[in-house]
């Protein structure tokens, strides 16, 4: 071989030319197609996904409130987005989910604990409250701020998940097998987020929110009250719902309020005046929206509202039940039989935490015209269950829970519209600690949208299960994951890399 030939470089400048332009040529290429799709996914925000587990899909109720919304909403998480126990990661994703639903949402997060400075800001500019439990709580933190406008409104990130108390597993890692003690793990069981923001956005488009009226004087419980059966949490939920809550006496010559679109009787234990009892007849006749719930103690005193409620078609039973299927003990069934032709439907998949509750029976309602109210069990007990003061009897499954709607006549009108009226054995379940229990507060939020006549609040949404994924792994098994990771598989890159570079020498 001559020298000439030995010294030929490999690449003459042309093929070098040629070489270095096709390299620019597929690196603005690949850019140019990786904005494209950038573009497209902006202008068209359909999403696929690989598994259920990661699946976002609004609901159609959210998704027909989202396309007739035309102001914007401006969402701020004031949050503590490291914490990993507030759910963040998960929030975030499903407001983007209503994001690319409608350009008109935008979202922000505010760190409180990275930017006290614009944390400050956002403090004062919606005037977020000082504590969301109880006077003497810790700043409230990990709020969701909903704002259109000049109105604003926010949700409670502790709002957003359910948790159940359960007996710590042996293969949890907190798990300590010296304790003598029971050890309990609170278990997030549901999530709540999009039934909370789409109300809340639902809120924001209408001009004014709804008035309900808390029925006092009769030994109801306060609610102001944050002690175990206050109902701070009851007036809380309404609010989330965008109900604002007054307290109200039937005192003097005073009917109930022109602006009641709602009137809660919760758990009296004293005698209600026949003229109180007129003003209600004339409320419901009206068109009224009612919420009754009955207590344990008022059983063998009956307040008057039993006899009401029996021109309605239905009866209080002076009793309560021993569900023997799903009680724990003889005081707190655990009700899973939700009516699914009802607007409960949508809860059946959970459960029911109730607390001596009495049953409810169908009555022969005072009408028996074209519109007769329309009378449905909404929650039951299991098939074997009994009275507690006739143990003995047959067990049968009673309902725990109705309600009872009136439409008016075809042509004719009435001034408060469609009479609703929801009866509920027990009042307990719905106090500052039952409220946290099962799917409650759940059933409060739908009780109160069916109340008020808002039914599209009510369409294909319902609480989400969550789903958890535990790997346990063993320090040995620990270790050699992380040298797995760390060294073997950028190792066998590099290797691989080198032998490239060896056949390509040759």
């Amino acid at each position: 071989m001559s020298e000439e030939s030995k010294s030929r470089p490999s690449f003459s400048p042309l093929s070098r030319w040629k070489i270095g332009f096709d390299v620019a040529f597929r690196t603005l290429l690949v850019l140019a197609v990786a904005v494209m799709v950038n573009w497209l996914g902006a202008k068209f925000p359909q999403r696929a996904y690989w598994s259920e587990q990661t699946r976002v899909a609004l609901s159609s109720r959210t998704l027909t409130l989202l396309r007739s919304l035309t102001n914007h909403v401006e969402v701020t998480l004031y949050y503590d987005t490291r914490d990993p126990k507030n759910f963040y990661p998960d929030i975030i994703e499903l407001l983007n989910a209503y994001r690319d639903a409608n350009k008109n949402i935008s979202i922000r997060t505010v760190d409180y604990t990275r930017d006290p400075a614009e944390a400050l800001k956002v403090k004062e500019k919606y005037n977020l409250p000082a504590s969301i439990a109880a006077p003497n709580a810790p700043p409230a933190k990990d709020l969701i701020v909903f704002a259109s406008g000049e109105r604003h409104d926010f949700v409670p990130g502790a709002a957003i998940v359910n948790f159940q108390t359960v007996q710590m597993p042996a293969d949890d890692p907190n798990f300590d097998p010296n304790e003598k003690r029971i050890q309990l793990l609170k278990k997030p069981v549901t999530f709540n987020g999009e039934m909370l923001f789409t109300a809340k956005i639902f809120s924001l488009a209408h001009n004014q929110p709804l008035q309900a009226y808390f029925l006092q004087g009769h030994g109801e419980p306060s609610l102001t009250d944050d002690g175990v059966n206050g109902y701070k949490k009851f007036a809380l939920t309404l609010a989330q719902n965008d109900i604002m809550v007054k307290n109200l006496e039937l005192s003097g010559l005073a009917d109930v309020p022109e602006d009641c679109n709602l009137l809660v009787i919760a758990g009296p234990v004293r005698t209600f005046r026949l003229e109180d009892l007129d003003k209600l007849d004339r409320y419901l006749a009206q068109g009224g929206k009612m919420l009754t719930l009955f207590n344990f103690n008022s059983r063998q005193q009956p307040t008057g509202l039993e006899s009401v409620l029996k021109r309605w078609g239905i009866s209080v039973i002076g009793d309560y039940i021993i569900d023997r299927d799903n009680s724990n003990g003889d005081t707190a069934p655990e009700l899973h039989n939700f009516n699914p032709k009802s607007f409960v439907s949508p809860l059946a998949q959970f459960a029911l935490q109730m607390v001596l509750p009495r049953p409810l029976i169908a009555a022969a309602a005072s009408s028996q015209s074209v519109n007769a109210p329309q009378v449905e069990a909404l929650v039951a007990t299991s098939e074997n269950s009994v009275l507690a003061a006739d143990r003995s009897a047959p067990p049968r499954s009673y309902p725990l829970i109705a309600s009872v709607e009136q439409k008016p006549v075809a042509g004719a009108t009435t001034p408060r519209g469609i009479t609703r009226i929801v009866i509920a054995g027990d009042s307990y379940f719905l106090d500052n600690e039952m409220i946290e229990a099962a799917a409650n507060r759940d059933f409060l939020n739908y009780t109160a949208n069916w109340l008020a006549s808002r039914d599209q609040n009510l369409t294909g949404i319902s609480p989400r299960p969550v789903t958890q994924f535990r790997l346990t792994l063993s320090s040995h098994d620990a270790k050699q994951l992380r040298w797995l990771l760390l060294g073997a598989v950028p190792g066998g890159i590099l290797v691989f890399g080198w032998l490239v570079w060896l056949v390509r020498r040759k």
